[in-house]
């Protein structure tokens, strides 16, 4: 099951509490304080995964506490630190505080860690305290409270290239053709129920990812369909290649709709590189397509079935993913 949103609560360990305690030992008079101090509470980290690509563990455990530190023992002993928690998530997700919305951590590379709320420090045993007037401490430290946070985790896949399109463009269709991602693919109307991602390799041994997501349907934004709640996984990309099914009725107006959705679910959107593809051409006749080419000359013209335009939709894309991106909105 693929799951790209949760929300869970974290909460590190308390401090062990600090010993008051005296040196007892025969033929050893006025030992002085020996009380030790408390342990560490154990902390919350995150370490990111590249081997695991999704949420659903996060799902099924939401809540997460450290354990506390030990008290300080006698004989100046410390208490033992209390054990952490170690979280793994997805390379790709991002961490907020749930109720402030600040991010805390972009986890973006493999075995990156964090620490996200740490343990509790342990309070000083007596000890600490003695002094040239104050011999014989009667007080010790108890230790610091641990912390608390409720945390959302958002997966964004780690994507160069990302696929936007109605449902049944053919977009996956087209990663199935060129990278070695198996998305499902009918011949009935469907659309992709989760992102997917594959590695297009060229000839001159370069490489880049692409990521299909759910298609896109007016309104997406708004949070209808299933295109708004995957549209997190096209923010990180490079370049972004909308693709329309050749058949459509007016091919601008569906590439506005679409921009137009893009742009009301994050504005940085607009300062992505734009490749503007027209598919199916394999079923439209050679008049149509011919009047379609001139009418549209920004666009370039393919067929994810059968491979027609790909050599040079490819080199496109990987000139856009290679160099800054541009903004090509128009």
């Amino acid at each position: 099951m693929f799951i790209d949103y949760v929300e869970i609560d974290v909460a590190s360990g308390a401090g062990g509490p600090g010993r008051i305690s005296f040196r007892r030992e025969k033929h050893i008079a006025k030992g002085g304080p020996d009380g030790g101090s408390g342990g560490r509470g154990g902390s919350v980290w995150v370490v990111a995964d590249e081997n695991i690509g999704t949420l659903l563990d996060f799902r099924y455990h939401r809540h997460y506490k450290a354990l506390p530190g030990e008290p300080g023992g006698g004989a100046l002993k410390s208490g033992r630190t209390g054990e952490d928690v170690i979280l793994r998530a997805p390379v790709g997700t991002v961490i907020k505080n749930k109720e402030t919305g600040e991010t805390i951590i972009d986890l973006n590379e493999h075995l990156q860690e964090f620490e996200i709320v740490a343990g509790g420090r342990g309070g000083k045993g007596n000890d600490h305290f003695k002094s040239a007037t104050n011999q014989a401490p009667r007080q010790a430290e108890d230790g610091r409270p641990g912390q608390k946070l409720k945390l959302s985790l958002e997966l964004r896949l780690l994507a160069d290239v990302g696929l936007v399109g109605y449902p049944n463009a053919g977009k996956s269709t087209l990663l199935s053709h060129v990278t070695a991602a198996k998305p499902k693919i009918a011949d009935y109307p469907f659309t992709t129920l989760v992102p997917n991602l594959g590695i297009v390799k060229l000839a001159d041994y370069r490489t880049f990812v692409m990521a299909d997501i759910p298609g896109i349907i007016e309104g997406a934004s708004q949070g209808k369909g299933l295109g708004f709640q995957f549209l997190r996984h096209i923010q990180r990309t490079a370049a972004l290649l909308f693709m329309i099914d050749g058949y459509e009725s007016d091919v601008d107006e569906t590439f506005e709709k679409l921009r137009s959705e893009l742009e009301k679910f994050d504005s940085e959107m607009v300062n992505r590189k734009i490749i503007k593809v027209i598919n199916k051409i394999d079923i439209i006749d050679d008049e149509d397509l011919k009047a379609l080419r001139a009418k549209h000359p920004d666009f370039l013209f393919i067929s994810a079935v059968t491979g027609a335009g790909l050599e040079e939709l490819l080199r496109k894309l990987i000139s856009c993913v290679e160099n800054e991106p541009e903004n090509e909105w128009s």
